[in-house]
């Protein structure tokens, strides 16, 4: 059973069970949690590329989310454009903006660097906030339409609505693989790991951290796009810093630095606070020590958990393994 589950025959099998969940059932409630929980999925592969894996804390990412957002937003309300070239050009223009912010932040380090993409995560929403002209202020922007039908396949259902998610959240994973797999993602690794090191064997650090953070803002923007059109409505909420702490926490519980962390953190805690709506604000008196202690005893989230402790049982097989050779050669020996 265990070779079964290998790591490649795991993911098929995911996949497939995802694919088969509308097939499943009708309940558009339950839809809603899945195609929710798949956007910001998305967001948080990009939070975890950069302070997974490059070693930066960025507590912008709700900003750029909201870019996004407004952007697709603002493009099909105000504009008129299609769908999809509003959703092309709002990841274009979060990912311009990243570039901008990213340069000048950047050139921080450490919790210098968490502070000022903090504030700038902030002015993001203030801008959101007071720019009525444009971004409608705290009325939000309504009507937002679906994405526009691709020849014969609409997205009006939630079960459309459901498959065109699990396709983009399919296609992030993928390329959030390759990327960590390629020599990019060993040398974000090297910087997160000693970045002064990294140096002293020729990394661009600078450059390479530069990427690593439009890359980020590249799957927030993807992110925001979609979720501006799968609820028709957005406001400035959506950029305040709270929504950055709630993709952190996601990323915390699933496991930050690893390849599937992002995906069972926010697919577990989307479910349990859907489950704990009852306690509206109060919900966090049972998150808070919850993640507190999963901080301590489990500092990469589950998956980092779970990878630890298959880890320290090879060793223990090998080294029962090894005793056991070792005796049978001493018994031979005597013989």
């Amino acid at each position: 059973m265990m070779s079964f589950l290998n790591k490649r025959n795991t993911v098929i099998l995911l996949v497939v069970v995802a694919i088969l969940v509308p097939l499943l059932t009708d309940n558009p409630y339950l839809l809603h949690i899945f195609s929710t929980a798949f956007i910001w999925t998305i967001g948080v592969y990009g939070l975890n590329l950069i302070g997974g894996f490059t070693g930066q804390l960025s507590l912008a990412h709700a900003g750029f989310f909201a870019i996004g957002a407004y952007s697709v937003g603002i493009l099909t309300v105000k504009v008129g454009l299609n769908f999809w070239l509003a959703l092309l050009l709002g990841i274009i223009i979060t990912t311009i903006i990243g570039l901008l912010i990213g340069i000048i932040a950047l050139r921080t380090k450490e919790h210098f660097f968490a502070i000022y993409t903090l504030c700038v995560g902030y002015i993001i929403y203030l801008i959101i906030y007071k720019w009525e002209a444009l971004t409608e202020g705290v009325r939000g922007l309504i009507g937002i339409p679906p994405p526009a039908p691709i020849g014969p396949i609409t997205f009006q259902t939630p079960k459309s609505q459901y498959y065109l998610l699990l396709f983009f959240l399919v296609l992030t994973i993928f390329i959030f693989t390759r990327i960590i797999n390629s020599l990019i993602g060993r040398t974000y690794m090297a910087i997160r790991n000693s970045e002064e090191l990294a140096q002293t064997i020729g990394i661009e650090t600078m450059k390479q951290k530069l990427v690593s953070f439009v890359l980020s803002t590249f799957f927030a923007g993807l992110a925001g796009g979609l979720y501006a059109s799968f609820v028709r409505f957005i406001g400035p909420d959506i950029s305040y810093i709270n929504v950055t702490f709630d993709m952190l926490m996601y990323l915390l519980v699933g496991g930050i630095g690893t390849l599937s962390g992002p995906l069972v953190g926010t697919l577990l805690v989307v479910w349990i606070s859907q489950y704990l709506q009852f306690l509206q604000d109060y919900r966090m008196l049972i998150f808070g020590p919850i993640l507190v202690l999963l901080i301590i005893f489990y500092p990469r989230g589950i998956v980092g958990g779970v990878q630890t402790w298959l880890i320290k049982q090879r060793a223990k097989k090998s080294q029962k393994d090894l005793s056991r050779n070792l005796q049978s050669v001493v018994v031979k020996e005597e013989k």
